[in-house]
């Protein structure tokens, strides 16, 4: 999928955590009918060496984001982004490296970069990132690092 900005505009990042009442896919549905324009599959939790579940949620989420024509985004996960069919992968700094991360992914997908300073934005940049992300501004329960 060709990256465009405007895919930035409402960038929904996942948390089953938060689901309530919802599965993990109907909440996406929703944020996709309420204007969602990426997807990022941010679950820390599902990826406890259970592969082939994370694999199935994950292809689930693939389906209702190709229905929105809404790129699915993986974060962290190489393997999972690929098996997927996802449009991108997201990593961080203690990640995988970008570079590395965007021969991998090829020219063709999205690659999404965590940069907390100038100078990993520019290596971001340099690596191949189509987009950087801030990192969390304030800790929560999944983000226990951010600075406060």
């Amino acid at each position: 999928m060709r990256f465009d900005r405007k895919q930035l505009l409402i960038y929904a990042v996942t948390d089953k955590v938060w689901t309530g009442k919802l599965s993990l896919e109907e909440q996406v549905e929703e944020a996709l009918k309420g204007g969602a324009t990426m997807v990022q599959l941010r679950e820390k939790e599902l990826d406890k060496g259970n592969f082939e579940e994370v694999l199935r949620t994950a292809c689930a989420i693939r389906k209702i984001t190709e229905k929105y024509n809404v790129p699915l985004i993986i974060d962290d996960n190489l393997e999972l982004a690929l098996a997927c069919h996802a449009d991108g992968l997201h990593v961080g700094q203690d990640d995988m490296e970008a570079s590395e991360a965007r021969r991998l992914l090829g020219p063709d997908r999205i690659l999404g970069v965590t940069a907390k300073t100038v100078d990993q934005a520019r290596a971001a940049q340099a690596a191949g990132a189509d987009y950087l992300g801030s990192g969390a501004i304030f800790g929560t329960s999944t983000k226990a690092d951010a600075r406060q």
